[in-house]
């Protein structure tokens, strides 16, 4: 009993120290919130049409940064389907078996009718010992979450939260508008924050709120610009941070671009193909975050024309299982049925296509 309570103590402490990067990144919002509208706006400002400009364009950034910081915080990270699960006796079974190609033969039995393309470095199926299951396509388990989550980009304490299928375009909306609000700030402070110190300011504690708000806002401009600029990176390559880290693996080797299909589908995948969706914390991303569509032909001019083991014939050939036709909101609950890419014929003919056969496979720990 002893041991168990320490541990849940532990636990316990561990979860409130995560929530410590949120509520600094939350008193420093309330704060500037009151140093603007009060200190600035109310108190400083005497042109009456000016203060409005300002109070109603702040308010309209600032009710879209928190609504987009709230999503991303509170939008639960996508699990891999019960499909991807072993079952109870598959369970039995793998632990039963102390032969390498035994334990090889049960995951390549469960994996066959799974659109699963991705390997290890070494070749094998990506399989979660901690889980018990086998990963999709750009899921990794997060050792604080402690699961796997799908299309996983990283863990972000300033959210306290996984970043990945189900809320990354909500953390891409994070940064836009939190950028915006960085930028707003500044630019309509700039000329108080100048008439600080040409002393054109009354001398009360709203000159005081001004400097440091002018000061803030332009060091979290800086840092938010080099964030958001890097992950409109990623978006237009189809990468997550932990893939740009590095490359995942496929059947025919390691592939930086695998997932890429050009800048105009990269963007679609993630932001959707309802255009009155993409501004708004709404999730619109399309797929399941199960299985995403692959080209196997590298185009970026920083890596080579062509992956390593393919002949240039292969040149401008691209699996052909293509976007789920649904998103999360409607096909979350099942497998799509829809995707070609799910078939055992396609995969049969991919072999053909390309002249090889799937290398052995092996349990492999990828956490």
């Amino acid at each position: 009993m002893a041991p168990s309570g320490s541990r849940s103590i532990k636990r316990g402490c561990r979860r409130v120290l995560y929530w410590i990067p949120v509520l600094f990144i939350t008193l420093i919002v309330a704060w500037s919130y009151y140093a603007y509208v009060v200190q600035l706006c109310i108190e400083s400002i005497d042109d009456v049409a000016e203060k409005i400009v300002y109070l109603l364009a702040y308010h309209v950034i600032f009710a879209m940064f928190v609504w987009a910081y709230w999503q991303t915080i509170f939008t639960n990270p996508v699990n891999p389907l019960k499909e991807f699960h072993l079952s109870y006796s598959d369970k039995e079974l793998l632990e039963r078996e102390d032969r390498g190609e035994s334990r090889q033969e049960i995951l390549r039995r469960l994996a066959k009718d799974l659109p699963i393309y991705t390997r290890t470095n070494s070749g094998a199926i990506r399989f979660c010992d901690r889980c018990q299951l086998l990963k999709p396509d750009r899921c990794h388990h997060c050792s604080i979450c402690d699961k796997c989550i799908l299309k996983m980009d990283h863990h972000c304490p300033w959210v306290n939260n996984c970043v990945g299928f189900s809320n990354y375009k909500f953390f891409m909306l994070f940064l836009a508008y939190s950028l915006l609000y960085c930028i707003f700030i500044t630019a309509t402070d700039l000329l108080y924050f100048i008439k600080f110190w040409t002393n054109g300011l009354p001398d009360t504690q709203a000159k005081f709120h001004i400097m440091f708000l002018f000061f803030a806002a332009a060091m979290f401009s800086v840092s938010l610009t080099s964030l958001f600029v890097y992950h409109c990176w990623l978006v237009f390559k189809n990468r997550s941070t932990l893939e740009a880290v590095r490359a995942p693996a496929f059947r025919h080797g390691t592939d930086k671009n695998g997932f890429s299909l050009g800048i105009t589908k990269n963007f679609l995948q993630v932001f959707g193909d309802e255009k009155r969706y993409w501004l708004l914390p709404i999730f619109s991303s399309l797929g399941d975050g199960c299985s995403f569509p692959t080209c196997l032909v590298n185009q970026d001019p920083e890596q080579p024309s062509s992956p390593s083991g393919h002949s240039s014939a292969n040149k401008g050939v691209v699996e052909v299982h293509q976007f789920p036709a649904k998103p999360l909101r409607e096909s979350q609950n099942r497998l799509l049925t829809s995707t070609p890419s799910w078939t055992g014929s396609e995969i049969a003919e991919d072999k053909e296509r390309k002249g090889t056969s799937n290398p052995g496979m092996s349990i492999e720990n990828d956490t």
